[in-house]
């Protein structure tokens, strides 16, 4: 382990999820796979349910920007009919898209194997002693992720390691801008009424950090094993495990 990295100074931690308490793998091959094979049996049973309308809705204007942006999406019927809508929600998971309408949808369907006992979390070991040593210490802690904030809470509340919703005050998601723009880090200090220096981020994507330091907030890089590499790395302080934050 190198040397700790004092936090002292900082009254709230905000955690990005993929690469910093989350293994990237159980994201993209046990989540984003579970969704996929899901999403047609879901929308079967819930497609006249409100909230699935709403994302539904998300989900064809997202459409009619990909063929206006000639992104060669795959057909949408009209009306969007469950078959088309699930290839196309399925190719949007293919490509990782950060869209409000997917990530509402794939939380749904993530709270459906939760329920059913077929997802279980995954957190690095560090994740729940670090979250009892920063709720100890009298720290806020809080997730920004592009994932929906019932995609971060579900994740949370069925760990290996338990639920550590416990430890977790506040979570953010797209709906509060996207991830590499300062402002987002303004409307969350904001949100958490802490002054921007007061708040350390922690995320293992440099764009993110860079927009987190635009707007004044401290951070610092997680590396953890089988995270990419990332350019400019060496302009940031980083980490391995939480052990590390002192």
């Amino acid at each position: 382990m190198t040397a700790p990295l004092s936090i002292s100074g900082i009254r709230g931690v905000l955690l990005d999820i993929e690469g910093t308490t989350t293994p990237i793998a159980f994201v993209h091959d046990v989540l984003f796979s579970y969704a996929k094979a899901h999403v047609a049996d879901y929308l079967a049973k819930l497609f006249d349910d409100e909230d699935v309308r709403n994302d539904i809705q998300l989900l064809r204007a997202e459409h009619a920007a990909d063929v206006r942006e000639n992104r060669q999406p795959p057909l949408l019927a009209e009306p969007a009919g469950i078959e088309s809508l699930t290839t196309y929600v399925q190719w949007l998971i293919s490509l990782d898209r950060k869209s409000t309408g997917l990530k509402s949808l794939q939380g749904k369907i993530w709270r459906e194997g939760y329920s059913e006992g077929s997802l279980r979390s995954q957190v690095y070991p560090d994740v729940a002693p670090a979250l009892t040593r920063w709720r100890a210490a009298g720290l806020s802690v809080s997730i920004f992720s592009s994932g929906s904030v019932l995609a971060q809470q579900l994740l949370f509340a069925h760990t290996e390691a338990g639920d550590l919703t416990r430890f977790i005050d506040n979570y953010f998601d797209t709906s509060t801008g996207k991830k590499g723009d300062a402002e987002s880090y303004l409307r969350i200090a904001q949100a958490l009424n802490l002054n921007p220096g007061e708040i350390l981020f922690v995320s293992d994507v440099v764009a993110e950090l860079a927009a987190a330091r635009e707007a004044a907030m401290k951070t610092v890089l997680s590396t953890r094993p089988g995270n990419q590499s990332q350019q400019f790395a060496d302009q940031y302080e980083s980490v391995q495990s939480f052990d590390e934050l002192t």
